[in-house]
């Protein structure tokens, strides 16, 4: 069967997405929405002091403060702790991190990130003139913690984590992923493992941060009007936190089923020449919030031009992240030194469709297409190079 691109039949008739949102299916889940709506409480109320409650004791945390997404709780982390230098980043990111640190006015300083593993290379942290350390569970996998904790201890900086992509991730010590560092930040967009339409939590130890980001998120008022701090409106909706509590008991069959379904991916691609996987650390568990593949020379067919062969299949596909960060237009003016783990990261990875709601027969058929496409790659790339 000849890949779509060279004018066989797609293998979908329909488009299939990159991701679908996994939501709680509850019965009695519209009677519960209705609830909050009559009570006139809607924001940042009873159903937000559940949710963080729940989450606390998943993660094994003290703390956990619910506020409108992410990136919100990436700035006003940084604004509580009064951060007053550079902050390292990796440049394998997704846009948000150096957006936290910019919007606070501080400078960047971009790390390079490991090929293999795709998350933050402890080894290209400077040895000191920073203030913190903001690393990212990219595409789920826990950072190299350890080696960061002393690359952060010897410059007396703080460590933080950007854990958008953690939610449901362990250390290889066990722990849950929002339990290192000073503070961990989740996302729980759309596009996250669990999801409470938009939303985000940050965990810490630090019980007196805690009560301040509560201040933060709520304009920097105490209660009295009288702001203490430049805060935000980072407050969560009690629908959106209603959400999150009624997912959450299902939320490890749901990282169970995206467990199996990489299972199947890898299984089926690991024999194709050029395609490898990213590295977990031993002993680690990734959430999987995407699955994605590097696509190397002896596939006989750049990243993009398969992103190309496989949006003629139906098959939506992502380059996370290209460009990187520091050869985006914002972050011109920031000087960056070789990155060179970064430049071959953005220059191979595809994001394959992944899904808790995705079937097994449908990673086949991706599968079998991305076996079709390696199979006529020559044929491929002399008819898209013809064309360029």
């Amino acid at each position: 069967m000849r890949p779509a691109v060279l004018g066989g039949t797609p293998a979908f008739d329909e488009p299939l997405p990159l991701i679908r949102p996994a939501l709680p299916d509850d019965a009695d889940l519209p009677a519960r929405i209705g609830a909050v709506l009559d009570s006139g409480m809607i924001t940042n109320a009873v159903e937000v002091r559940r949710f963080e409650q729940v989450t606390a004791e998943y993660l094994g945390v003290p703390n956990v403060v619910a506020v409108s997404n992410c990136t919100t709780g990436l700035m006003l982390l940084l604004r509580c702790l009064d951060v007053g230098g550079p902050v390292v980043v990796p440049s394998f990111t997704f846009i948000a991190s150096g957006h936290a640190v910019r919007w606070n006015g501080l400078p960047v300083v971009f790390a390079d990130s490991d090929p293999r593993t795709a998350t933050i290379d402890p080894a290209s942290v400077p040895d000191g003139g920073f203030s913190a350390i903001l690393a990212t569970h990219t595409y789920g996998s826990p950072c190299a913690v350890d080696e960061l904790s002393a690359r952060a201890e010897q410059a007396g900086a703080v460590l933080l984590f950007d854990a958008a992509h953690g939610f449901g991730a362990r250390y290889p010590d066990g722990s849950m992923v929002g339990s290192k560092g000073l503070a961990e930040v989740f996302s729980l967009s759309p596009t996250k493992t669990l999801t409470t339409g938009e939303g985000g939590l940050v965990t810490t130890g630090d019980d007196e941060l805690a009560r301040q980001l509560r201040v933060a998120r709520d304009y920097g008022n105490p209660g009295n009007y009288d702001s203490v701090l430049l805060g935000l409106n980072g407050r969560m909706t009690e629908i959106a936190a209603l959400l999150g509590t009624a997912a959450l008991p299902r939320f490890p069959g749901w990282l169970e089923q995206r467990h199996h379904l990489v299972e199947r991916y890898v299984k089926s691609l690991a024999g194709v020449p050029g395609l490898s996987f990213q590295e977990i650390p031993a002993g680690a568990v990734s959430s999987y919030k995407d699955f994605t593949v590097r696509v190397g020379a002896d596939f006989g067919l750049t990243r993009d031009e398969l992103a190309d062969c496989l949006r003629a299949e139906r098959i939506s596909t992502r380059a996370y992240f290209d460009p990187p960060l520091h050869r985006q237009t914002v972050y011109a003016d920031v000087p960056a030194g070789p990155l060179p783990g970064t430049e071959e990261l953005a220059r191979t990875m595809i994001t394959l469709p992944l899904s808790t709601r995705l079937a097994a027969a449908a990673v086949d058929r991706v599968c079998d297409a991305i076996t079709r496409v390696h199979e006529h790659g020559t044929e491929i790339a002399q008819t898209l190079r013809r064309t360029e």
